[in-house]
Formats: C-alpha cells, structure tokens, sequence
C-alpha cells in the first residue's frame, strides 16, 4: 500500500475530549509529525486538563504506528480569557440560554483566540497545520464554530504571518455518531476504549459516574450529546 503520510507538520487544538481526541488519532494517521496544544482559561471542568496528559500516554503506548509522530504537547495559559467571561463555562451556574438565542457556556472569542495562539507556537515551532475539533452538524451554535468563521481566520492568520497556515476541521460536517465511528475507523476498540475510560467532555467536570460512553454527569449538554451520538453508532 503506497504511503499516505502528509509530509506536513501539524498542531492538533488538544483539549482532552472526545472530539479533540478524534482530531488527534485523525492528525496522527495523515501527516508526518503531530504535536498538541491545550488551554487553561479557567475552565470549570478544568478536569480534562488531566485528562489531556493520559489520552496521549495512552496513544503513545497503545499505538506504536502513531507514537514516532507524537511530538510536544504546549499548555498556554489564557486565564484571562476566563477573567474576561461571565458563562456557565467558567462559572458555578446552570446551564441555560441567554437573550441572544445562545446556551451561556458560549465563551466569547474562545476559538478565534485558541487559534490565534495556536497559531504563533506553530509559526515558532515550524508547523503549518492547525487542527481543531469544531462542527457545525451537533452544535450548540457558537459561531466561532462554523466553517465561514473560520475560513476567513485561516486567511487571516496566513496574512498575518505572512506563510500559509492551514485550518483543518475534520469533524466539521460530522455528527457525533460519526465521529465515534472515525475513532473506531482509526483505531479500532482500542481507541474506543480510550475515548470511553480516558478523554473527559462533561461541561460539569464530572467523572464521578461512569456510563458506557464515558465520564459525566450525564444530564449537561455535552453529556446529552456525546450519549445520542453514541447510542446511535452502537445500534447503527
């Protein structure tokens, strides 16, 4: 079989969760050297952060193909974005939807900044991929999360540093079904289990129950979601 392998550099957005996680396997088949970079803004379900440094234990140890590709892992400090917030993504508060027909653990400029940063470790770092784990198919509706929005970031960041930076969303038009089947494409029921026993979605921060698709409280939107999409897979 002729080698598939990207010779691109990339930078997987590596946050802990299901999704990222799936970017991650994803990145690690297709191009030639992979690193991560994770965000502490604050978060309340601060949780996956842990969790960031166990999913790629376990992906250096569980998949010999992918660990000679696994680079650096960058965690950026970005509290003041959580200073800046006032939702339910860094507050005690419930979950609900606000005047502007948006649930209030939108995060205002959390994506545009993550990449932003991203963006500058890459350029330092002599990679030209982002990956990033957004979708407009199951979705809360944040618009730094549709493909439009960041097109136009990717041109705008290319401009900026004036040397082509590529956005890849391989999850962009997926819904969560179909991204529990990519992992399974990907890694087979190694990397389901990985994704069920270590990656952490929950906006609650909650890993004190343990359900067959994962941790969580299982009552928030993530959990609502991630549960569906697995549902779905296992009786499709």
């Amino acid at each position: 079989m002729a080698d598939r392998t990207d010779a691109r550099r990339a930078l997987v957005l590596f946050s802990g969760g299901q999704d990222s996680t799936a970017c991650l396997a994803w990145a690690l088949d297709r191009y030639a050297h992979v690193e991560t970079i994770g965000f502490d803004y604050g978060q309340r379900h601060g949780v996956e952060l842990e969790c960031r440094l166990h999913v790629r234990s376990a992906l250096h140890a569980d998949f010999p193909r992918w660990a000679r590709k696994l680079g650096d892992d960058h965690l950026i400090d970005l509290s003041v974005l959580g200073q800046l917030s006032d939702t339910a993504m860094t507050d005690a508060r419930a979950i609900e939807m606000n005047a502007q027909g948006l649930p209030n653990t939108f995060v205002p400029g959390r994506n545009l900044l993550f990449f932003n940063f991203a963006a500058a470790v890459a350029y330092r770092r002599g990679l030209s991929v982002l990956v990033g784990g957004m979708c407009e198919t199951d979705f809360s509706g944040y618009p730094d999360c549709r493909d439009n929005s960041l097109r136009a970031l990717q041109v705008a960041i290319s401009l900026g540093l004036d040397a082509p930076m590529t956005l890849d969303t391989p999850l962009m038009w997926l819904d969560k079904a179909q991204t529990w089947a990519l992992a399974e494409q990907l890694g087979g029921e190694p990397l389901i289990d990985l994704v069920v026993e270590h990656t952490h979605t929950c906006y609650l921060g909650d890993r004190s129950q343990r359900h067959a698709w994962g941790y969580g409280c299982g009552l928030c939107p993530a959990c609502d979601l991630r549960r569906k999409g697995f549902n779905t897979w296992v009786n499709s």
